[in-house]
This record gives C-alpha cells, sequence and structure tokens, in this order.
C-alpha cells in the first residue's frame, strides 16, 4: 500500500508540482484539502478540486472556516482593537493558522503518514504551517518539495510540462491573497523600502465618491448590524462592510514589520471593513470601559498579536488573555456613526446604554455634578503627596552638595 500524505492545496503553481512529485516522484498516495477562509467563490473552489484530481490527487476536501475562523481568531483581533505595529491587521498570518490547524486534523483523520505544504524557505508561512504540525501531530513527516530543493518558479514549470499538465503558468504582476480579515497585496513596489502600489494593484477598484453615512451596531464587542439589517453571523457583517467600503478606496496600506525569521519585509493590504471595524469598536470601547481595563488590553493585545502573527495560537496564554478580552466585553454594545469618503472615513461618534460620557456626573471642562472645588482641591495635594515629599528630599539634599 502507498503512503497517505494530506497537502495543503491552493491551485497555483507551487501546491500544483508539490501533487505531481508527490504521486510520480516519491509514490504517495496524495489527498489535498484547501480551507476557504473567506477567499474564494463557490465557482472558484470547484474549479481548484477538479484541477487537484486531474493532477492525480486521490481526494480532494474542501472546508468552508469562514466561520470559525471568525469564532476562534477574528473576534479576539477585534476585542484587542489588533492591529501589528499601528498598522496591519494580520489579514494572512492569522488564516495560515486556521489553515494548518484543519490540515493536522485531516491528517489525523485519515490516519496519514506525513502532510505536506508548498511554502519556499523565504517567509513565515514554512514557520507557522511546521510548528502546528509538530504540536497537532508530533513526529508526523512533513514534506516541503519547493523548500527543500529550493525550486526556482521556471524549473516547477519546466516540470509540470513535462508531465503534460496544462495551465496558466503566467505570473501576475501582483500576488493577491483575499481572505475574510483583508486582502494582501505584493509587487515589485513591496520588495523594497520605497514605493507604493499603483491604483491598478488593488484587487478593489475606486469606484465610489460623495459621503455615505452608516451605522455599525456592536452587541458585547461584535459587530452584528449595519444601518438597519442585523446578520445572523459576525462573518456575515464583516463581509457586507467589505462590499460596502472598499469600493472608496478605503483600508488601502503598507505594512512593514519583522518576520519569524528575523528579516524585515513590505507588504500590501486591503482591509477596509477589519480597519474601520478596529477603529470603531476602539471608540466604543472609549466611552464604555474604564481608563485600566483600556489601558491593560492594549498591552495585552500588543502581546496577543505578535504572538498570532508567529504561529502561536495553541499557545495556552493564548486562552487566558481571550478570557480576558471576552470578559471586557461584557458592557462593549452600542452603534457607531461613520462617514465613508474616497480613500478615508470618519467616525463622528456614539450611542451606548453603557456610556460613561454621562451628563449626570458633569460635562468635562465645564461643570460636575459629584465634587465640589473644596474636594478637587484636597485631592490634588493628596494625589501628588508622594512626588511632593520625593521634591522637596531632594532639593534639601542638593541645597547640601
Amino acid at each position: 500500500m502507498k503512503k497517505k500524505v494530506v497537502l495543503g492545496f491552493s491551485g497555483g503553481l507551487d501546491t500544483s508540482y508539490c501533487v505531481k512529485y508527490l504521486t510520480d516522484e516519491l509514490q504517495y498516495e496524495v489527498h489535498t484539502i484547501i480551507i476557504n477562509t473567506g477567499g474564494f467563490t463557490e465557482e472558484e473552489l470547484q474549479k481548484i478540486e477538479a484541477h487537484a484530481l486531474e493532477l492525480g490527487a486521490a481526494s480532494h476536501k474542501c472546508i468552508d472556516a469562514v466561520e470559525a475562523f471568525y469564532d476562534s481568531i477574528v473576534r479576539f483581533l477585534i476585542y484587542g482593537n489588533v492591529l501589528k505595529n499601528n498598522t496591519y491587521p494580520l489579514s494572512v498570518s492569522a488564516e495560515r493558522v486556521t489553515q494548518a490547524i484543519e490540515i493536522a486534523n485531516f491528517a489525523k483523520e485519515i490516519k496519514a503518514d506525513a502532510v505536506a505544504h508548498g511554502s519556499t524557505g523565504a517567509g513565515n508561512d514554512q514557520v507557522r504551517f511546521d510548528m502546528i504540525f509538530h504540536i497537532m501531530v508530533p513526529g508526523i513527516e512533513i514534506i516541503t518539495p519547493i523548500r527543500d530543493m529550493e525550486l526556482s518558479r521556471q524549473q516547477e514549470i519546466d516540470y509540470l510540462s513535462s508531465k503534460g499538465v496544462k495551465m496558466n503558468f503566467e505570473k501576475s504582476v501582483y500576488s493577491i491573497n483575499k481572505g475574510l480579515w483583508g486582502t494582501s497585496v505584493g509587487g515589485k513596489e513591496t520588495l523594497s523600502s520605497n514605493g507604493m502600489l499603483p491604483e491598478e494593484a488593488w484587487p478593489t477598484p475606486l469606484s465610489k465618491s460623495g459621503n455615505e453615512k452608516i451605522i455599525l451596531q456592536f452587541k458585547k464587542g461584535e459587530l452584528i448590524g449595519i444601518n438597519d439589517k442585523t446578520f445572523a453571523h459576525p462573518a456575515a457583517a464583516i463581509q457586507a462592510l467589505q462590499l460596502l467600503a472598499a469600493p472608496y478606496g478605503i483600508g488601502r496600506d503598507i505594512h512593514v514589520g519583522d518576520t519569524i525569521i528575523g528579516i524585515k519585509g513590505r507588504v500590501g493590504f486591503e482591509a477596509a471593513a477589519p480597519i474601520i471595524i478596529i477603529k470603531a469598536h476602539h471608540l466604543l470601547e472609549k466611552h464604555v470601559l474604564t481608563k485600566w481595563q483600556l489601558n491593560y488590553k492594549s498591552q495585552l493585545a500588543d502581546f496577543y498579536g505578535n504572538w498570532l502573527h508567529e504561529g502561536q495560537l495553541l499557545d495556552p496564554v493564548m486562552r487566558d488573555i481571550e478570557a480576558f478580552f471576552t470578559s471586557s466585553q461584557a458592557n462593549v454594545t452600542g452603534k457607531v456613526f461613520v462617514d465613508l469618503m474616497p480613500y478615508r472615513f470618519q467616525l463622528s461618534g456614539i450611542e451606548s446604554p453603557y456610556d460613561l460620557m454621562n451628563n449626570k456626573f458633569g460635562n468635562y471642562g465645564e461643570k460636575n455634578s459629584g465634587w465640589s472645588g473644596n474636594d478637587v482641591r484636597g485631592f490634588s495635594k493628596i494625589f501628588g503627596n508622594q512626588s511632593a515629599i520625593y521634591q522637596h528630599i531632594k532639593n534639601n539634599e542638593d541645597e547640601k552638595n
């Protein structure tokens, strides 16, 4: 009997090469799997399945993981207002972790002898996939033909052509990776430290003008509605907001970051819905959470985003941080009012029954209802007492010297 290998399959050049190499050269029984985290249409998924079977895969499986991806990762990125380096909503890195976990689960399900992926030796994905496989299916063989043989694109094309494989080998000018939580865009402009992607590089063309007012409805930190429409699952609300906002050219940027393997890199991204949701959610939190809730959430969110980016979702500390995030969202309910405009958006305010900016307790800079001027005089003296003692002693000693 042939050994079984599970291959994460996207249908592109690298994973197409892997199918033929694993079946023809290594004599494996190849079972391909694709995990849809929001980047594929039904028609595209059907074409990918047909392509896998035509290449020689023994079976092909498609997993719809859009809602699972949201439930296990995206909602915590929203709770934490996570933007890596204050810029990037972790569009791709979060997806890869979900995909690796699903591949490992499938390998266990069919009792595979090996798992394989098409990563090169130059990026983050190889670490994310390998590490999760080591954790979830310890001891299983991990096969990475593209990385191990250091194959060039032309070598892959030549091999597939020699096998009679007919597919479009033309490399797109820009590489696109689309998912629920944003789309990454890579091109020649992102290979150096200077250069912005041109208009034609962005997946969604600028097609809207003027000003469009929308209302985002949050319940316990999750986006559940837009204007008067509510959604059965927050993932559907995210997709609907993306369709509304992306044609304004909102959410486009280039992220500069540190990779797991120690080099810096640039990647373009288009993430209208994620950026608007994070900013709107943060504004609502600033009204309904206390000072120290916001302070500690910010510190934990920075760690959570970095650790997730490096593929460490399975570290138990992530469950601890998620528990804190979830607890903090009890009162994050209300409406956020947003104006959409070409290349930008504006948050005009919120409405919430939990709004701590309540005029029953005073209006900042104008009047108060909870204390007197004499109360503030005494409080100010006590509040600065330790610093006053320090300065008094320091000044006395300085005068002696």
